[in-house]
């Protein structure tokens, strides 16, 4: 089973760059993030012309997330527990059935953070601590489960072409990198992690500067496994190739292979 996930950035102005790398890549999950896009525009029929089942949890010109599935999806849970009033569309559960019982998937928008000093860093952190308490009690049900998403954090100098650029950066703030530690440290495999060694690779090149001419990357977009999943890897890949088509997207998708086998019903 190939599950990828990418911050399209728009998912009305970037669907062509999304129908074409899901004819090449032909994953079985994708979640998306940050498609900018209430529920019922999101364009659904061109996705499911491909096969896909499309669950969506969006507003309007922010955020925003997606899962597209080749399965059926069997349940979805949008919107991170743990505060109810929290009204950002950052997040969603799915699930699907495979051979082996149920894997969950959920798509993934961190917040940005920025500036450190602001409310908006102190919403990124008790994000990340409810995102702790989610994964803790989902890893108690011994599932595979995939958490995919844009995650804002950069884990490590390894992870940035520059870091001494993004010093004082919320996505590189100790506290930051300490929370994201918290959180692999439940049980969780970094997939892309764990089959290459830095520095590099980057999954993000900002629109700014000629970054992408540099190769003045991050990798702030992750697969996190259960152990369950992480026992299935087979294979990581990140198609950093998008990044150079017309008008893309400033995020690239990042893919892995799980040996498992969902049920079609």
């Amino acid at each position: 089973m190939r599950i990828a996930t990418w911050n399209v950035n728009s998912i009305k102005q970037r669907m062509d760059h999304l129908t074409a790398w899901m004819s090449e890549r032909a994953p079985d999950i994708v979640c998306l993030q940050e498609t900018k896009c209430v529920d019922d525009a999101f364009p659904r029929g061109p996705l499911e012309a491909l096969g896909y089942n499309v669950a969506v949890h969006g507003q309007k010109t922010f955020n925003g997330v997606a899962v597209l599935s080749k399965f059926p999806i069997d349940e979805v849970t949008p919107k991170l527990p743990g505060e109810d009033s929290d009204d950002h569309a950052r997040f969603m559960e799915t699930v699907v059935s495979t051979d082996t019982g149920t894997l969950r998937v959920a798509s993934l928008y961190l917040p940005n953070g920025n500036p450190p000093e602001s409310d908006k860093y102190s919403y990124k952190i008790g994000w990340m601590d409810r995102l702790i308490h989610y994964t803790s009690e989902r890893l108690q049900l011994e599932e595979p489960l995939v958490l995919a998403g844009d995650f804002n954090v950069i884990p490590s100098e390894a992870d940035a072409r520059n870091p001494t650029s993004w010093v004082g950066d919320a996505l590189f703030l100790p506290r930051t990198r300490e929370k994201f530690r918290a959180l692999c440290n439940l049980g969780l495999t970094d997939a892309v992690r764990a089959a290459t060694e830095g520095p590099g690779p980057y999954t993000f090149w900002d629109y700014q500067a000629g970054a992408w001419q540099k190769n003045d990357g991050i990798r702030i977009d992750h697969l996190l496994l259960s152990p369950q999943a992480a026992d299935r890897l087979t294979a990581t890949g990140i198609d950093k190739h998008v990044r150079s088509w017309e008008k893309p997207s400033d995020h690239v998708p990042v893919w892995i292979d799980l040996a498992l086998q969902g049920v079609s019903r």
